[in-house]
């Protein structure tokens, strides 16, 4: 096969945080959205930056964390709680995986 048979553009998916934890302090799953490829680029720079510099990885994962219009949604002060925040790192990282 070739590669250019398996190219195609990002499409944006749905991710579900749905862990007994957050049901529990939420009272339902939670969801957003991201692209389902990412330039090789960015894989790069959350991996790269994960040891060498944790912030740089942040302001990364921060833009892949989308709506379902594929806006940011962690822009200017809006913050996630902590514990969520770390469940989207682990679901974003997981993603970059495959």
């Amino acid at each position: 096969m070739k590669l250019s048979e398996i190219t195609k553009e990002p499409k944006l998916i749905e991710i579900t945080i749905d862990d007994e934890e957050i049901v529990k302090d939420f009272g339902e799953p939670l969801s957003f959205w991201t692209w389902d490829r990412q330039p090789v680029e960015t894989f790069f720079k959350v991996t790269q930056s994960a040891n060498e510099n944790p912030d740089e990885m942040l302001k990364v994962i921060k833009t892949l964390i989308l709506d379902e219009e594929g806006k940011e949604i962690l822009t200017g002060n809006t913050q996630l709680p902590a514990k969520v925040f770390v469940k989207v790192i682990g679901k974003i990282t997981e993603l970059l995986g495959k």
